[in-house]
């Protein structure tokens, strides 16, 4: 994958029913074109102070460009789990190596349009700020924000947020983990 292109069109991804049951194999793009029912991870990185890590998306990605979104997020690779996902995603995307007992699972999300078609299991992930390789490709920026300032700025300026991250943050599970009400 080059600097200048945000993603893959040779990756392969499972396709899923909708009780999140692999059927079958298929191309990136050929997921996207069709809207089948895929896989993706969600990790909010939460430092001791209580401020959650956004990330500004590539502006090379062809979903959300520019867009605001969780820490990291990613799809699931033809055959991986999702927790095998995440902890890639996180090495891949910010440069960060955890093991997956460091991701606590908080939110199972079943396949919507808001989130591309896609699965999402959300984790959290509690740990101090270090210093990132922001895989240019991936990741244009990281902002640091108490989740109650990520809501007020969502709610003034929802276009400034990938659809996802507005749909994830709606979900009572990851709203507890981010200690919102």
């Amino acid at each position: 994958m080059s600097p200048e292109v945000g993603q893959s069109p040779d990756e392969v991804f499972d396709v899923v029913d909708a009780q999140d049951r692999v059927i079958g194999r298929e191309f990136r793009a050929e997921i996207h074109r069709r809207h089948l029912r895929h896989r993706a991870i969600h990790i909010f990185w939460l430092r001791p102070d209580g401020q959650l890590c956004l990330q500004r998306r590539s502006f090379a990605k062809d979903h959300c460009p520019g867009l605001l979104s969780s820490s990291c997020a990613g799809h699931v690779d033809a055959g991986e789990t999702y927790v095998s996902a995440a902890t890639r995603e996180l090495a891949e995307e910010l440069g960060v190596q955890v093991a997956p007992t460091a991701l606590a699972e908080i939110d199972y999300a079943p396949c919507h349009v808001e989130l591309g078609h896609e699965f999402v299991r959300s984790y959290l992930l509690r740990r101090p700020p270090e210093a990132l390789r922001l895989a240019p490709f991936e990741v244009d920026a990281v902002r640091w924000r108490y989740p109650a300032e990520v809501v007020a700025w969502m709610d003034a300026q929802p276009e400034e947020f990938a659809p996802p991250l507005r749909h994830l943050l709606a979900r009572a599970g990851v709203r507890r983990a981010l200690g919102l009400p």
